[in-house]
């Protein structure tokens, strides 16, 4: 007899429980209840028939594990229709995972996602459990301008890596595009037709959302759509950058009370502990406005830093304090209460992890230190900064981000799992059961910094939520996503603090799992509305700035604004406030600046002069009434194509240096991402040398690797083609490692072009 109600198997002691139990009557282990969204196949599962003796159908395309407790099964190989899943395992906090493939009879496998947009139990919608979360366009109009904004944001932020799976046009669908309060979340990806969809379509769709549109941000977001279908917004980099200006001008009306705990414990199994954090053990911090001009005390920027150290008595716990100590020192000075570009914070994180790197790999070097007898550290923190959580790791620290609907894992480990996930070769589920699945590909300290890849992600915030950075000794075993609504809720329903929260998770740690040192940093933000009259963002957009401009990020820096992304930011990191009429009339300021917010009063008139121009429409308001606005704008210039783009010739005009000033060859590689670097074909030992032309045959941004730019070697100095052996030489070079090495717009002649003269371009645009 079929039944919609379950009956769930305890993980632990698989006793059989009604799916009403929050625990198992037998040996109390919570019991998970796992909602799966169902893709292919669904028009055949019945309301209450149990799936592959296993899966309860809830309604039409929800299941239920009933068998939490279970390694999901593959049916065969992986279909080729859900790698994009796979690829985009570092976005799981917007996509949904492959939990399982399950075979029915007569028909092809049907896939059961988690982390979809559907409504986990214990979290404060309990009558919603199990329901698919509401649509974007369902709540449009009732939301404010700061939420509308946060999610164009977000859909802007996925467009990249969506286009390269060929997956964007999932965007472009509203009834996948499910929200969790501010969050944007996609019920399933769908696969692009013949055509990639663009950024004009993107615009087109925008369109249809103005009626809904807040009236504040009204202006900014019909103009933005015009830019949009016009063309003249053309990158996802452009667009985040505009959305950056109009999220950093809401967000003043917003007050942002955060407090920060940390504590760390050795736990009950080790000699020593190895973990590290700052603030310092038990510290308990309350900042206002973190990162701001207006935040209190000056003194605290909303830092938070954990670290696991690796090389047990050999110097794991002074690994892990080397690295607290470079990270804070690099970053504090930074961080006192201003304003800072997100290139630039984005920049200076992954800089500081490189930098503890370093320092970690020369004291190894010193103490001659080898293979597994080099100490290193993991390492995971985070800073608030205005409206914005920054966060980066490397290794398998983690960091979670908690609301009253749900708890996500942000960060991805960097282990051979999730390696192994995200080359399509299996989902994670499977790929934690091998053998070495925990093991690190890498860590601070252990290898060099040309090798080290930190991940850097920001957060928009404007809702209450919590950030929880930890060791492995308490997120081992899914303690993290068992336990938070016990241990993390109350938290947000004010009923403990974060200093108490702090001290459950690690007792709880050492109770449940007790394998580990433990160490915990929390960060709980509390978000309220001012009471101030809303900001207009009256910015017209028909004037963006050029590369090479301020406020204008380079097109290699994208990577970094996406979350699970390596940095590789180059260009000009930051902005002024520059003041172009010394008449009376504060406008035309430098894009970005935020400086200038605190010294216009009215702020139509600074959100316009962010934007870089004028109103077409009316002229721009004056702050002072004697004050008369220019007679015309000024005309907009041309937008410059992005840089290192496919077919453009390249001229080596320098290389780098080691520490005692000998040149480095310029070395390509035969693949993207090589672990050891070797040159291709039959180069000289010297490599590439000064001097010598390229063209870029083609590029590819790779996950988690940044962009990777194939390269064609035309000729080499002295205005000679490369050597008869030498005459196919092709190799791969990250953008970021070449980009600041190379001259582009360059007038060659037919020598100097060699073999690349035939397809080379006509002129130097």
């Amino acid at each position: 007899m079929q039944s919609d109600t379950a009956t769930l198997y305890c993980p632990s002691c698989q006793t059989i429980n009604p799916e009403s139990y929050q625990f198992c009557q037998q040996c109390r282990t919570l019991l998970p209840r796992r909602y799966l969204w169902v893709i292919g196949g669904s028009e055949l599962l019945r309301r209450g028939e149990l799936l592959a003796g296993r899966y309860l159908v809830k309604s039409k395309q929800i299941v239920l594990d009933t068998q939490p407790g279970l390694v999901p099964e593959v049916a065969g190989a992986i279909p080729e229709a859900i790698e994009p899943y796979l690829k985009l395992a570092a976005y799981s906090l917007h996509v949904p995972q492959v939990y399982s493939l399950v075979s029915l009879p007569r028909q092809a496998p049907i896939v059961l996602l988690e982390q979809a947009p559907i409504y986990p139990a214990g979290a404060i919608c309990d009558d919603r459990v199990g329901a698919l979360m509401p649509g974007l366009t369902t709540v449009w109009k009732q939301s404010l301008a700061m939420r509308q904004l946060s999610w164009l944001w977000q859909m802007a932020f996925l467009w990249q890596p969506l286009i390269s799976f060929q997956v964007a046009s999932t965007l472009l669908q509203p009834d996948l595009l499910r929200v969790e309060g501010t969050l944007l979340r996609l019920q399933e990806l769908h696969l692009d037709g013949r055509r990639a969809p663009t950024l004009k379509d993107l615009g087109r769709l925008w369109q249809t959302w103005k009626p809904g549109i807040q009236p504040e941000v009204e202006e900014f977001f019909t103009e933005l759509c015009h830019q949009l279908q016009q063309g003249q917004v053309y990158h996802p980099e452009q667009l985040l950058m505009l959305l950056d200006r109009a999220l950093a001008i809401c967000g003043k009306n917003q007050t942002r009370k955060l407090q920060i705990a940390t504590l760390t414990d050795q736990g009950p199994s080790r000699q020593r502990n190895e973990d590290a954090c700052f603030p310092t053990h038990g510290t308990v911090l309350q900042v206002l406005n973190p990162g701001t001009p207006e935040a209190t005390p000056a003194d605290r920027s909303g830092l938070v830093i954990v670290c696991d150290g690796i090389g047990g008595h050999e110097g794991g716990n002074v690994a892990s304090n080397l690295a607290i100590t470079s990270v804070q020192q690099h970053l504090q000075p930074l961080l006192q209460p201003t304003v800072l570009a997100p290139q630039t914070l984005l920049t200076e994180l992954e800089q500081a992890a490189l930098i503890a790197n370093d320092g970690i790999s020369q004291r190894n070097d010193l103490e001659q230190r080898q293979e597994r007898q080099r100490m290193g550290t993991t390492l995971v923190m985070a800073v608030a900064h205005g409206h914005e959580l920054y966060l980066s790791h490397v290794g398998d620290s983690r960091a979670y981000r908690v609301t009253a609907t749900g708890c996500h894992q942000i960060t991805l480990d960097d282990d051979l799992a999730a390696r192994e996930v995200r080359l399509g070769y299996t989902i994670y589920r499977q790929a934690v059961q091998q053998p070495g699945a925990g093991s690190l590909v890498q860590a601070l300290g252990m290898s060099s910094s040309a090798l080290l890849h930190p991940t850097v992600q920001r957060f928009v915030v404007e809702e209450d939520c919590l950030f929880l950075l930890c060791t492995d000794g308490l997120s081992d075993r899914d303690r993290v996503e068992e336990y938070w609504q016990t241990e993390l809720l109350p938290v947000l329903q004010g009923t403990i603090d974060v200093a108490t929260a702090c001290q459950r998770l690690v007792s709880l740690a050492n109770h449940l799992n007790g394998h580990d040192n433990v160490t915990v940093g929390l960060l709980h933000f509390r978000v309220v509305d001012r009471p101030l009259p809303p900001t207009p963002v009256a910015a017209s957009l028909a004037q963006l700035p050029q590369r090479g401009e301020v406020g204008m990020v380079e097109p290699s820096s994208l990577q970094s604004e996406l979350p699970g992304q390596t940095t590789r930011v180059i260009g000009q990191r930051s902005s002024s406030p520059v003041l172009l009429s010394l008449v009376g009339l504060l406008a035309l300021v430098v894009a970005g600046s935020l400086l200038a917010y605190l010294l216009v009063p009215d702020l139509r008139a600074w959100v316009a002069s962010i934007a870089g121009i004028t109103s077409t429409s009316e002229p721009p308001p004056t702050p002072v009434p004697s004050f008369s606005p220019p007679a015309t704008p000024p005309a907009p210039p041309p937008l410059a194509p992005p840089p290192l783009a496919t077919g453009r010739l390249l001229q080596v005009k320098t290389v780098k240096t080691d520490s005692s000033g000998r040149a480095l060859p310029l070395m390509l590689v035969s693949q993207p991402r090589a672990t050891s670097p070797s040159p291709v074909n039959s180069l000289p030992a010297v490599g590439i040398p000064v001097g010598s032309v390229l063209q870029i045959a083609s590029r590819q941004a790779i996950p988690d690797q940044g962009v990777w730019l194939k390269l064609r070697v035309c000729s080499i100095p002295g205005g000679t083609s490369p050597p008869p052996q030498a005459t196919n030489v092709e190799g791969w070079i990250e953008e970021a490692t070449i980009a600041s090495l190379v001259s582009q717009n360059l007038a060659l002649n037919a020598t100097q072009l060699g073999k690349c003269a035939p397809s080379a371009p006509t002129n130097s645009k």
